[in-house]
């Protein structure tokens, strides 16, 4: 099949969704990859390198898309590029689906079929295909090198001949992928950690990395989805963590959250009055400030100061560090391309597929999507 690699048109998106590494393994499978020119430059993958690695360079756009029968993206399809999809083509990305439902009309319209990063199935045999974790991974890293550069003090002890300088304190609320990874470089940083997580389960993979793990009891409360992600806690147990948590916060030179719950908005763990609360030139590094935030401060895309604490809210953080980012992402999407593309179709009795499956040949396949659209329209069949 043609496997077609657009340039991004979001505003601030420099990932690609396949670097030059990624060429090989699909047209050794029998397809024929083509990339948009300079769809790689930002991620510093330049247009001679695909060519090397056997991938066709398409001048614009237009004429990638009237060639595609497969479409590998990082972000959704915008408007624009649904406009230019041919009927029957296959999209893969993430569709973000909750916030583009629009999309996922037209999709279905043009009987595109279409394909949720997000939604891989939290299996063995997908992790490598899971790009979610990957891209947390990039986030978790460079959200504690964002801390470091904007609090107004070493992160490391050190003994100089001027005084002896004391190690940050850095909380990180949340011990999932990017929270794991976050302490990890915070670690590596010489700063003293301490990390909080409603599921015991993680205690063990917290202390492995160095840092303290900050436990609240809540008795028999379910905290843990069958996939392994944090649950939505009731009222009085959502209480008793934010005390917990606030005890911690006043004393920590940068906070980073990174709680998250998949489709709904993020847990708010952080109150305004807790930032009023911290030191002066204290950092707060919100990472779920695109679903909504865990800080009740936190204005998404934005740096706002909150009492003498700094609070930002940055979006798209994996694109910030593009190059790794992409090679990550590529591999996750290669792998699930190999998958997906065989003789015969889409094997929708592979859980994989089948789980990752938004449209189909004019269907809505995902019940969470058809759901969600169904709510929209008031409750009408998708």
């Amino acid at each position: 099949m043609r496997v077609a690699v657009p340039r991004e048109i979001v505003p601030g998106e420099r990932r690609v969704a396949l670097v030059p590494k990624s060429v090989a393994p699909l047209t050794g499978a029998g397809h024929e990859v083509l990339v948009q020119a300079s769809a790689g430059t930002d991620a510093a993958f330049p247009d001679e390198a695909y060519t090397a690695a056997g991938a066709t360079v398409v001048p614009t756009a237009e004429e990638l898309y009237k060639q595609a029968e497969v479409v590998l993206k990082v972000r959704r399809p915008e408007p624009a590029e649904v406009a230019l999809l041919n009927q029957g083509a296959i999209v893969v990305a993430f569709l973000e689906p909750a916030r583009s439902l629009d999309v996922i009309r037209s999709l279905q319209q043009r009987k595109v079929s279409s394909f949720a990063m997000e939604l891989m199935p939290r299996i063995t045999r997908a992790q490598d295909m899971d790009a979610l974790s990957a891209m947390s991974t990039v986030a978790g890293y460079h959200a504690t090198l964002m801390a470091a550069v904007r609090l107004p003090r070493f992160f490391p002890l050190l003994m100089t001949a001027a005084g002896t300088i004391t190690p940050a304190r850095v909380l990180v609320l949340g011990a999932g992928v990017a929270g794991l990874q976050a302490i990890a470089t915070a670690k590596r940083l010489g700063a003293v950690v301490e990390a909080f997580d409603i599921r015991p389960a993680v205690r063990d993979q917290v202390e492995s990395l160095g840092a303290t793990f900050v436990e609240v009891d809540l008795g028999e409360e379910q905290t843990e989805t069958a996939g392994g992600y944090a649950t939505q806690l009731g009222a009085e147990h959502e209480e008793r963590e934010r005390e917990v948590i606030a005890r911690h916060v006043k004393d920590a030179d940068v906070v980073i959250t990174t709680a998250l719950i998949p489709n709904r908005p993020a847990p708010r763990l952080m109150t305004r009055d807790m930032v009023l609360a911290m030191k002066p030139g204290s950092v707060v590094i919100d990472l779920a400030a695109e679903a909504g935030g865990n800080c009740e401060a936190t204005v998404p895309g934005e740096e706002v100061h909150v009492g003498g604490a700094l609070v930002a809210g940055p979006l798209n953080v994996p694109s910030l560090m593009p190059a790794h980012a992409s090679q990550l992402y590529s591999h996750n999407v290669m792998r699930f391309a190999l998958t997906l593309l065989k003789e015969g179709g889409p094997d929708f009795a592979d859980q994989i597929v089948a789980d990752t499956c938004v449209t189909y040949a004019g269907e809505v396949r995902s019940k969470l999507v058809a759901d969600l659209l169904a709510a929209a329209s008031g409750g009408a069949s998708a």
